[in-house]
């Protein structure tokens, strides 16, 4: 068994769970040591916008903490962010802390229903929404907060169309700053320069940069919006040295006309997952930012973030997995297949959250003994390696962002034109898959594949809606218990031209 990373510092308790030791209370005492560390160190660059050091940082989301709180926002109460990446979400984030509060970062791709749907299902009581101002007053700042009380809701969405809430504690999002740490070897001496290319909503862009940044009394550098030009011209007026992103981020970057003429060479930790990537495409990667440690990150919104990584020095040569299971996270498989050696990916640890909001029947099919079920597939050898082979759930990996077939089924089910209709994944060499939908159409109906994707983008966020449909006049394959045979979908569907 291979052991690449750093294992000191862990205790393991009677629930069998492995924590670090030594850990802050909260993400309040978490950023309370850097500001009184560095308070002159900036904090948050905009790209187009402010930049703030750690004690103005601080100061601001205080008086958020303030502002919630003489909005009748009480310790546990939920609170929803609307924005977009921005430095007011970092500093309603941190405000939503300080106020004892629980943060539900919103997915800003998400339709209107989809949005109210999550407001509703956390109850929440007060809503960061975009365009306005954000709430302020005398400065709040909660003394009482514990590892285990509740700091966040990251909405996922389920195969049953509906979005699940993963109940994320303070010792979750502690425990996932370590392991990033840990896992990309980051000094904690103040000299990172991140680039945030990925949303902030997601626990990527969240949980491993911005977080991690923080600790580490970094400079999180903030894009707002993604463009490939001001991506790139914000590694070079930044100086950049560190970043994670979706392996379709650096495909389209490294494939720019220009891209040869820069110097990449301050870049020094380069992360991805979130997506299939191509080996070759690794070694491009590689080429491309030619002083930059690169490994690839695994991991679910269930394990706030990082479960597993894949080392620099092994990106070579085992590009097809995920790596090793972090320091403080056990890895096993459920009902292993003796001739294939695969099973369901399990993962324990103090990284894992405590459940779904008001989904005890989820979270119990979820979160078993201790351990969670990821509906991933994968296969774990000697050495340590953990290989996902196949997604036990329906999912597509659409550029880092998880689309359910299912949910896309059923919106394109209460098209008049459609009969019948398949969500598959078609592979790409940028996105890692794209949507793609094989419909069979009502019979006697001018079913027209842009006219469906229009209904599609009545009732989905826009990633959701295939940019691929295939009309057949034959009934969709299936089994003989009347499963729908998607292996021979992807395998014989002629998808010809892209929609959109």
């Amino acid at each position: 068994m291979i052991k690449p990373f750093d294992y000191s510092g862990i205790t393991r308790g009677s629930d069998h769970v492995a924590r670090y030791d030594n850990r802050p209370r909260s993400l309040v005492e978490m950023l309370r040591v850097t500001v009184d560390k560095t308070p002159n160190a900036e904090a948050i660059a905009e790209i187009g916008g402010e930049r703030i050091t750690y004690s103005q940082f601080w100061n601001r989301a205080s008086r958020v903490s303030g502002g919630l709180r003489q909005a009748g926002v009480k310790k546990g109460d939920r609170v929803a962010i609307r924005l977009g990446n921005s430095l007011n979400w970092c500093v309603a984030f941190f405000g939503a802390q300080m106020a004892g509060a629980v943060a539900v970062p919103v997915n800003t791709r998400f339709s209107e229903p989809e949005v109210e749907y999550v407001v509703s299902d956390s109850g929440s009581s007060f809503i960061f929404a975009p365009g306005g101002l954000l709430p302020e007053s005398d400065p709040f700042v909660a003394e009482d907060l514990e590892r285990k009380d509740l700091a966040a809701i990251f909405y996922t969405s389920g195969t049953t169309g509906f979005p699940k809430g993963a109940m994320t504690t303070h010792e979750n999002f502690l425990t996932n700053v370590e392991n990033c740490h840990r896992v990309v070897e980051l000094p904690m001496d103040g000299s990172g320069r991140n680039l945030v290319s990925v949303p902030l909503f997601h626990v990527t862009g969240c949980n491993s940069q911005f977080l991690a940044s923080c600790e580490g009394g970094d400079l999180l550098v903030i894009l707002p919006s993604f463009d490939v030009q001001s991506f790139l011209k914000a590694i070079i007026d930044e100086r950049i040295n560190r970043m994670a992103s979706v392996p379709a981020i650096y495909w389209l970057a490294i494939n720019q006309p220009g891209f040869g003429g820069l110097d990449t060479r301050c870049v020094r930790s380069l992360s991805y997952g979130g997506a299939p990537i191509a080996p070759e495409l690794v070694s491009r990667i590689m080429e491309a930012f030619p002083n930059a440690r690169v490994g690839n990150g695994f991991g679910l919104t269930e394990t706030s973030s990082v479960a597993t990584f894949l080392p620099h020095e092994f990106a070579h040569s085992r590009p097809e997995t995920v790596g090793f299971a972090a320091p403080v996270v056990d890895v096993d498989l459920f009902e292993k297949d003796p001739e294939t050696g695969v099973g369901e990916l399990l993962i324990r640890g103090s990284n894992v959250v405590k459940g779904y909001w008001n989904k005890p029947e989820a979270t119990a099919e979820t979160f078993v003994d201790g351990w969670l079920h990821t509906g991933d597939m994968a296969r774990l050898d000697e050495e340590g390696f953990v290989q996902i082979v196949d997604r036990k759930k329906d999912m597509i990996c659409r550029g880092g962002e998880n689309v359910y077939c299912v949910e896309v089924e059923n919106a394109l089910a209460g098209h008049p034109s459609v009969l019948e209709v398949a969500v598959v994944g078609v592979p790409d060499e940028m996105m890692g898959e794209k949507v793609g939908a094989v419909i069979v159409p009502q019979p006697n109906s001018k079913a027209d594949p842009l006219d469906i994707v229009s209904f599609a983008r009545e009732h989905l966020a826009d990633f959701k809606v295939p940019q691929f449909i295939s009309m057949r006049k034959e009934p969709l394959p299936r089994n003989p218990g009347g499963k729908i045979l998607k292996p021979v979908l992807r395998k014989d569907t002629n998808w010809g031209k892209q929609l959109r």
